[in-house]
């Protein structure tokens, strides 16, 4: 009887498919769309690799496959990334890095997420609790093999760890049955610019060719490209190029001011590690499509995703592939003026 149930409802289907009705059984006509970036891709598992930004980390291997990532400061002025990729196994780079350690600012800005896949080469002891403690898994190289992290001898210390990523991925996964989270929306919507005359003198959007950004002892620069329609990232005043040859860019480029506070936490030659605050509500800037769009970001908790509007008070739109944010409690500069 079950075996007669099963024919009836194949026919059936296939009786509607030659009457013109889309059979259950076809493919969407709408292809997949990743959540973190808006751009057609795979939602997988989240993983989150801690990559050096010191000058003799660069050029830095795996960053242009990223689906977003973060710029924080960290000890003495300097920066380091925060590399998100959520496509294995259909798209992520083969190697990544180099690897560096974690951070205490890591913690609150991967909460959003879930519960992720921390890839970083280890951590200031007073901070390993915290680590532990944290809704992340840590899959850091203290917990796993050189096969997985493994040294660039081309390369000098501390700027030459690197990690495969799809290796990892396999191991937390597949072997050891762990369940990273599944990419999900943290609060970015998508889409097409208004870009009415209205609109942008409402909101006081600004045409931009040129944008640079500052820390202590690191700096950013941005110039839109309209060829590529993309933002092309320039580190310390030079073309930031990964190891592959090709020039890091952004689809859109979030300019988030935090509030920069030191914490209790230190290197090991003491220098104070600065905790970048992306919990609560501020101000920043979208930059897309040529344009710079002053903006407002709010963030109710930790586990709360961040959604930024506009100065009208509607959701700012964001421009779908690679977003790049960089925390920072210093003014840009655009076009090369100052802008609050």
């Amino acid at each position: 009887m079950r075996k007669l149930l099963l024919l009836s409802s194949t026919a059936a289907v296939l009786l509607l498919t030659g009457c013109g009705a889309t059979s259950i059984f076809s493919s969407s006509s709408h292809p997949a769309v990743n959540s973190l970036t808006g751009a057609p891709g795979s939602n997988g598992p989240v993983l989150v690799v801690k990559v050096d930004d010191t000058p003799p980390a660069h050029p830095q291997v795996g960053l242009e496959g990223a689906d977003i990532v973060y710029i924080e400061q960290v000890e003495g002025g300097l920066t380091r990334l925060a590399a998100v990729y959520s496509q294995y196994p259909n798209s992520i780079p083969s190697s990544i890095g180099p690897v560096r350690s974690a951070r205490i600012s890591d913690i609150d800005i991967l909460a959003q997420y879930g519960k992720v896949a921390f890839a970083f080469s280890g951590a200031q002891t007073k901070m390993l609790p915290v680590i532990a403690a944290a809704n992340l898994f840590d899959v850091g190289a203290e917990h796993n093999p050189p096969t997985i992290y493994s040294r660039d001898l081309t390369r000098t210390e501390p700027t030459n760890m690197f990690v495969d990523p799809v290796a990892l991925l396999k191991k937390t996964i597949d072997v050891e049955g762990k369940a990273v989270v599944t990419a999900h929306s943290i609060g970015f919507q998508f889409g097409e610019l208004n870009n009415s005359e209205q609109w942008r003198t409402t909101n006081r959007v600004e045409t931009a060719t040129s944008v640079s950004m500052k820390w202590p002892t690191s700096s950013y620069q941005l110039t839109w490209s309209t060829a590529t329609k993309k933002w092309l990232i320039g580190y310390e005043h030079q073309p930031d190029l990964s190891a592959n040859g090709s020039q890091l860019s952004a689809d859109t480029f979030l300019i988030q001011n935090v509030s920069i506070t030191d914490s209790i936490y230190h290197d090991k030659v003491g220098g104070i590690t600065p905790f970048s605050n992306t919990v609560g509500a501020g101000t920043g800037y979208i930059l897309r499509d040529g344009y710079a769009i002053p903006a407002r970001w709010s963030r109710a908790d930790p586990t709360a995703g961040t959604t930024w509007t506009l100065l009208d008070g509607s959701p700012a739109l964001m421009k779908p592939g690679h977003i790049w944010i960089a925390l920072t409690d210093q003014k840009p500069l655009l076009n090369g003026s100052a802008r609050s």
